[in-house]
C-alpha cells in the first residue's frame, strides 16, 4: 500500500531546488575525481545515475549480508572463542572489492547524470539517503576485523563509534540545513579508502597482522576507535559550526531562526536517548546478546530520520519534530527494563528481531513510496534515463 508521503508543499519545494555543494578534501580533489573523470566515461549513457547509486549500495549489503553470515556475533576474530571459526581470508578480498566499487560508484553517479543530462532532486534524494543507510553498514562490516577480541572492543563502545559515524553524518545536512551548502566532510574519502585498505591487508595477511599494541597498550581495535572519535573532535565538528556561524555572520545562509535551525537535532537527539538508555540499562545486556541486530535497528531508524532531514531541506518545507519509529523503540525499552534477568532474554531478543522487521520494512517503504511519487511528480523513471529532467 502506498502512502503519500510527500506532501503538495515538498513536491512544489523540490522543483525550486538548486543543489549546492563544496569538496574541498585534498584526496577528493586531486586523486578520486580525476579518477572518477576518467570511469565514467567507460559508462555507457543509456546506464541510469539512479542505477550506479543503488548498484553502490547494493555492493555495501553484500558485505554485511556476507560477514553476518561467517561472523555474525563478531567472534570470529577473536581467539579467546576459538568455536567460532576465522573469516576465510577471501571473503576480505570480496568485502575490499565490494568497497571500492561502493565508493567508485558513488563517485561517478553524479557525473552521469550531468553526461546525460539528468542532474535534479530525485537523484540527489536517492544518493544521500542510501549513503545515510550505508553509514552503519561499511563500520559495522570493519567492526568484524577487530571484533570481540583482546585487540578488539566491546560492542557496546562499538554501539557509540556508530553513533559518533551517525551524529558527524547528520551534522553535515543539518549543517546544509541552516546554510544551504553541503560541505563535504574531507571524513567521508580517507574512510572509504582506509576501510579499503584494511580489508585488503587482512586478506592478504590475515587478521592476525592486526593483533599488536602500541606503547601505553593500546591495541589496533582503540587505533579504530580512538580514530572516529579522534576525526569528529578535530575537524567535523569544529567546521561545521564554524561554517554554520560564518553562514549568519555573512548573512549567506537560509536565516532561519534559532527555533527553526534547532528543530532537526530534536528526533534524532531523542532517539539517542532513547535507544542509548535501552541498550546500557537492558537487564540482559542486549548489546552482548546480539550486537549486529542492535546496529541494524539503530542504523535503519536514524536513516529514516536523516532521510527526513533531507527531504526537509531539500524542498525548504519544516522539519519534523518527531520520528513515529522511536514509539516502538520506546516501547522495547520500557518493557525490557521490566524483565527480570533470569527470564527476560528471550522475550527481549525476541522483541530486538520484531523492531529489526518492523524498522526495516517500515523505512524501505518510507524510500520506496517517496521515490515513486517524486517519480510520477516530475514525470520521470528512476531507473532509467528519460527525455525530461530530474
Amino acid at each position: 500500500m502506498e502512502v503519500q508521503y510527500l506532501s503538495q508543499e515538498h513536491l512544489s519545494g523540490f522543483e525550486n531546488y538548486k543543489y549546492s555543494s563544496l569538496d574541498t578534501s585534498p584526496l577528493s580533489i586531486y586523486v578520486m575525481h580525476p579518477f572518477w573523470n576518467h570511469v565514467v566515461e567507460w559508462c555507457p549513457k543509456w546506464i541510469a545515475p539512479n542505477l550506479l547509486t543503488f548498484a553502490g549500495f547494493l555492493f555495501t549489503v553484500l558485505n554485511f549480508l556476507l560477514l553476518s553470515y561467517y561472523d555474525y556475533n563478531f567472534y570470529a576474530s577473536s581467539d579467546e572463542h576459538p568455536e567460532f571459526p576465522a573469516v576465510p581470508q577471501w571473503v576480505w578480498a570480496v568485502a575490499a572489492l565490494n568497497i571500492f566499487l561502493a565508493y567508485t560508484l558513488d563517485g561517478i553517479d553524479g557525473k552521469q547524470a550531468r553526461r546525460t543530462q539528468t542532474t535534479g532532486p530525485l537523484g540527489e534524494l536517492f544518493d544521500h539517503g542510501l549513503d545515510s543507510w550505508t553509514a552503519f553498514l561499511i563500520p559495522t562490516c570493519m567492526y568484524s576485523v577487530f571484533g570481540r577480541s583482546m585487540n578488539g572492543i566491546p560492542p557496546l563502545r562499538m554501539y557509540f563509534c556508530l553513533w559518533n559515524i551517525f551524529v558527524n553524518f547528520y551534522l553535515s545536512h543539518w549543517e546544509k540545513h541552516i546554510t544551504g551548502v553541503l560541505f563535504l566532510p574531507w571524513g567521508y574519502d580517507a574512510s572509504m579508502v582506509v576501510a579499503i585498505l584494511i580489508f585488503v591487508i587482512t586478506s592478504v595477511f590475515g587478521r592476525q597482522v592486526w593483533e599488536f599494541s602500541l606503547p601505553g597498550g593500546i591495541s589496533s581495535g582503540h587505533m579504530f576507535e580512538l580514530t572516529f572519535y579522534i576525526c569528529a573532535m578535530a575537524s567535523n565538528i569544529p567546521m561545521s559550526l564554524w561554517n554554520i556561524y560564518k553562514s549568519y555572520r555573512d548573512r549567506t545562509g537560509k536565516m532561519r531562526p534559532f527555533s527553526e535551525a534547532v528543530k532537526p537535532l530534536v528526533p534524532v537527539t531523542l532517539f539517542l536517548i532513547v535507544c542509548t538508555v535501552w541498550v546500557v540499562y537492558s537487564p540482559v545486556d542486549i548489546v552482548n546478546l546480539d550486537p549486529r541486530c542492535v546496529y541494524l535497528v539503530t542504523g535503519t531508524i536514524f536513516s529514516n530520520i536523516c532521510c527526513r532531514l533531507i527531504v526537509s531541506q531539500m524542498s525548504s518545507v519544516h522539519c519534523d519534530l518527531f520520528n513515529w519509529l522511536i514509539i516502538p523503540v520506546g516501547l522495547v525499552t520500557a518493557v525490557s527494563l521490566m524483565l527480570p534477568s533470569t527470564t527476560g532474554a528471550s522475550a527481549e531478543l525476541s522483541m530486538l528481531y520484531a523492531l529489526a522487521v518492523i524498522t526495516t520494512v517500515a523505512h524501505v517503504h518510507y524510500g520506496t513510496c517517496v521515490v515513486r511519487q517524486m517519480c510520477r511528480h516530475f514525470r520521470i523513471s528512476c531507473f532509467r534515463n528519460h527525455q525530461h529532467r530530474e
